[in-house]
């Protein structure tokens, strides 16, 4: 039984007029649903008629004629018993209810539908309905999502939540928006032909799909990219759709990024945040792509100031995890055990356990064991700086931090290779000090806690994990400057399909102020020495603030667009895991080399990850070389 209540509460539906007690007016079900997100006939009661296409336990969905006007939608959902009694599909109707705006929660968009349903008359039987087939009759829009999301950055914008879609309530135009072009499609009968999943399933089985049409920014591996282009918007993907729950009762596939699926025809509707197509049948799985994710190609080189660094968000891990030995693995097998890696998301010694504990030593204990394990004796140091109990965020007691992971000793069967980087001998910082750039006696530039936080007390990392900042040297004395960064995160962002546009960034400002803040320690740093070879690696970074002092390595080293990514979400794959460098570094003959080694958005299966983030391995020179030195085609490089 549906509830409704006034709007801006959980459930809520739109009257506009008042329900007639005289005789419904006999109209069409485009009239009906009319040219914009909301019906000219809401709340009156109506007679309409047409082919039943499908029905659930709740009601069905009925299709009239289709109109000429593209704006306009063919088909119509009607809730209540008696069409769950009497509606069976094939059949022709002619339904009496009340037009009705419904919604599920305050930010969806409403749905069209007929409810308090008085008469539903059978006219005859065995009917069929031509299913509209997408990319054929109709192509999904890949431009904004709506004409409100304004801004250099579309839906993604800031400032957001400026305009309520429903509350202005304007004409579709399908044919440049993505939410105007399947609101003229709700409740009618389409087609997906070849269809590519773009992501695991979600949490109710439904997943994101798109088919033989044109799509913006499609990988090697047939996802979604959201592009990084710095001179367009990002794209919203909206030629892509969520597949529900199977109307006969059949199960959605267990798909991953790039399957291949047998045709889906269902019906379109709205629901919990996105539009759907509710199929009448499940897909089937018609191809899969290869299981087996290579490895990096970035190996280990015998010059000195050649290093590899490697980053991983490492998803909560705390000293007992279950996911750490494939954690290790990973970096031994697929990241070819880089000279430092940047982690992300470590937990204290007693895990997610809220009991006072804030020291890591354990849990950075146990991952470099399960590393040297999984080597045959590769060790790693670590460095990290307790935070003060539950003020950086994450899980209540977890008091995740980031960290750093430093190669000492490979000393395997295969190889030996002595310690490459060190830190430059100073003092730790704490939670509370900030550590900033310094000028020594010899004119070198150090930092006043090392490793320290930066500027740790900051409002802009009011209950976040605080950044690490490092000074290191090579075995050769030359000196380098490391950032690592884990940005607040997009909790209490709205759906991209909803109402509110553009949609709610949850804590976007905070992270604007974050990326200042770190920016400002990188300004200071490159003041002193504005040679310095600066390595910053950022989860959710915002760019712009960093983009006037670093360059994005990607670019650097020339990665294709569509395949800048380390996580997939909804119908996107995306990189929020970024790396940056100085002028120092992204200048020098020798290049820089970046691989994002997909462990994990290429998995099999959801619960197949290690974790929801892809590592990443950068090989760069952390000073300059001599031009006349020969560097070999294969970069001097040691297969490890």
């Amino acid at each position: 039984m549906k509830n409704y209540v006034i709007l801006g509460v959980a459930y809520a539906f739109l009257l506009v007029g008042s329900t007639s007690a005289l005789s419904p007016q006999k109209v069409e079900i485009t009239e009906v649903q009319g040219p914009s997100f909301q019906s000219p006939l809401a709340g009156q009661v109506v007679q309409v008629s047409g082919i039943v296409t499908a029905k659930d336990r709740y009601g069905a969905w009925i299709q009239g004629d289709r109109s000429d006007d593209i704006r306009v939608s063919s088909g119509l959902r009607i809730y209540g018993s008696l069409a769950v009694k009497l509606a069976n599909v094939g059949s022709r109707v002619s339904v009496t209810g009340r037009v009705t705006e419904y919604r599920h929660d305050s930010n969806d968009l409403y749905l069209t539908e007929l409810d308090q349903l008085s008469a539903v008359e059978v006219l005859s039987t065995n009917n069929i309905v031509e299913p509209l087939v997408l990319g054929v009759d109709r192509t999904p829009s890949r431009s904004r999502l709506s004409s409100f999301d304004v801004g250099p950055d579309g839906w993604l914008s800031l400032p957001n939540n400026v305009t309520m879609l429903e509350s202005t309530n304007p004409t579709l135009r399908p044919e440049e928006f993505g939410l105007d072009f399947w609101e003229s499609l709700e409740g009618q009968l389409v087609t997906v032909p070849l269809p590519t999943a773009a992501n695991f399933p979600d949490r109710f089985g439904s997943i994101w799909v798109y088919g033989d049409w044109p799509v913006v920014g499609q990988n090697q591996r047939g996802g979604l990219t959201i592009l990084a282009d710095p001179d367009g918007i990002p794209p919203a993907h909206s030629e892509a759709i969520l597949i529900g729950r199977a109307l006969d009762g059949t199960r959605n596939p267990k798909t991953m990024m790039g399957m291949k699926l047998s045709n889906i025809t269902g019906v379109v509707t709205y629901q919990y945040g996105n539009y759907y197509i509710l199929p009448l049948t499940a897909p089937d799985v018609l191809e899969a792509p290869p299981a087996e994710v290579p490895p990096s190609t970035l190996n280990s080189s015998i010059h000195a100031c050649q290093l590899r660094i490697g980053d991983y968000n490492v998803e909560n891990m705390g000293p007992r995890a279950r996911h750490m030995p494939r954690i290790a693995a990973h970096i031994v097998g697929h990241l070819h055990t880089p000279d430092i890696v940047f982690v992300q998301e470590i937990q204290d010694d007693s895990g997610p356990r809220d009991n006072g504990v804030v020291s890591a030593n354990k849990t950075l204990t146990a991952l470099v064991d399960a590393i040297k394990k999984a080597s045959g004796g590769v060790v790693y140091h670590f460095v990290n700086i307790d935070p003060e109990d539950n003020k950086d965020g994450g899980a209540p007691g977890g008091n995740i931090r980031v960290a750093y992971l430093s190669l000492c000793l490979i000393n395997t069967e295969e190889s030996w290779r002595p310690e490459r980087v060190s830190l430059v001998p100073g003092t730790i910082g704490n939670a509370t000090i900030a550590t900033q750039p310094v000028i020594v006696k010899n004119g070198q530039v150090e930092l006043s806690h090392n490793p320290g936080r930066i500027d740790p007390l900051h409002p802009a990392w009011e209950e976040t994990r605080k950044p690490l900042a490092a000074a290191w040297q090579t075995a050769t004395g030359e000196r380098f400057y490391t950032v690592n960064v884990h940005f607040s995160s997009k909790r209490d962002s709205s759906s991209a399909q909803g109402d509110a546009r553009p949609p709610v960034n949850g804590h976007a400002e905070r992270r604007q102020s974050q990326a200042n803040v770190t920016a400002t320690f990188v300004r200071s740093l490159l003041e002193f020495a504005p040679d310095a070879s600066v390595i910053y690696l950022a989860a959710r970074a915002v760019l712009h603030p960093l983009s006037t002092v670093l360059h994005d390595a990607n670019e650097v080293a020339g990665v294709p667009l569509q395949e800048r990514y380390t996580y997939v979400y909804d119908q996107h794959t995306q990189e929020i895991d970024h790396v940056l460098v100085s002028n120092a570094i992204a200048d020098r003959e020798g290049g820089v080399e970046v691989e994002h080694v997909h462990v994990n958005t290429w998995a099999e299966s959801y619960g197949g990850r290690a974790s929801d983030h892809d590592p990443t391995v950068v090989r760069l020179w952390a000073h300059h070389i001599d031009a006349t030195e020969e560097l070999g085609a294969d970069h001097g490089q040691i297969v490890l």
